[in-house]
């Protein structure tokens, strides 16, 4: 079993100064913490797998395929893989947990 604890991974993403850090990858699985600062641009592009993501702290929108979607903490929103997303109007620093299947790969 592997057990992670949210203050730890943010901390290591802290101290790697990029915004994403992968801490699971099990080949069916992955999953990464995302940090964007407020009023930043998130410049992703699509993914080949599917994902969701779950907000953890912060306000934003995001918008998928055209369409736009205040966030929160507690949202959850899925982008299926070669969809077009990003985040915009990142009103508060933002902290997602993002889940890829099947596993991304950095």
């Amino acid at each position: 079993m592997n057990g992670f604890e949210y203050g730890e991974i943010s901390q290591a993403r802290d101290e790697s100064a990029k915004p994403y850090l992968q801490f699971i990858n099990e080949g069916t699985l992955s999953l990464g913490l995302y940090v964007l600062n407020a009023g930043s641009t998130d410049t992703q592009s699509p993914h080949a797998e599917d994902e969701i993501y779950y907000v953890v702290e912060g306000r934003g929108t995001i918008e998928v395929a055209g369409e736009r979607r205040p966030v929160r903490p507690g949202s959850i929103v899925f982008v299926a893989k070669a969809v077009d997303h990003r985040f915009v109007d990142i009103d508060e620093d933002l902290s997602i947990l993002v889940f890829f299947a099947p596993e991304h790969h950095t």
